[in-house]
């Protein structure tokens, strides 16, 4: 199956995701693209606009994932009134998008925003997710992330950042970033069940 991984990061959804599918990786960050690559290197790393990138190569793919930029939707980074900025778009255009457009299936993912979703989503592990199929709810594993930063990278999603030469704003965007592995891996699977049967039916058509 062909899967494009947008927003990539450091691939904490992906890391439970087998080597048998063809993963492309986008992410704007060339530092981090290289953690990825470095990660997964099977996987085709872009270092691009994952935005336009999806406008443009939306079509080409069975399965896409997309973790929008989160900080102009969480609760925390709206706290205090001087950070506070008006809400990133993407994230709903992308959502339509997908919904409206796209044959194969898709998760959009972000944080619990700090106001009632424009469009109904799923809320489980600390995550908002948008699918046009149904996933299972997981409880909140995720409390107190921004306090464990490489503790929690390494005891929960396995990954050890401490190799990698990175100013430390980054290693928390990369840490408050990360979806646990478990749940990139139901998600998938529950996306691969689906189009397995849909191929099944069409097949048994003819």
């Amino acid at each position: 199956m062909k899967i494009l991984n947008l927003y990539s990061g450091i691939g904490g959804n992906r890391q439970l995701w087998s080597d048998e599918h063809e993963v492309t990786a986008v992410e704007i960050d060339k530092d981090i693209a290289a953690i990825y690559k470095d990660l997964y290197p099977n996987d085709n790393v872009i270092v691009a606009d994952a935005h336009e990138y999806l406008l443009n190569h939306y079509t080409e793919y069975d399965f896409i994932w997309s973790s929008p930029p989160c900080p102009t939707h969480s609760r925390f980074n709206n706290i205090n009134i001087k950070s506070r900025k008006f809400p990133d778009m993407n994230l709903w255009q992308e959502i339509i998008f997908l919904k409206s457009f796209f044959k194969g299936k898709y998760c959009v993912e972000n944080v619990i925003t700090y106001y009632k979703p424009l469009i109904e989503c799923t809320e489980s592990d600390s995550h908002y997710y948008w699918t046009n199929f149904k996933i299972q709810k997981k409880p909140n594993t995720k409390r107190g992330i921004r306090r464990q930063e490489h503790d929690f990278v390494n005891n929960k999603i396995g990954i050890d950042l401490s190799k990698y030469k990175l100013e430390k704003r980054f290693v928390k965007q990369v840490v408050n970033n990360c979806v646990q592995p478990e749940m990139g891996l139901h998600i998938l699977n529950r996306a691969l069940n689906i189009i397995t049967e849909n191929n099944k039916e069409q097949t048994e058509l003819f």
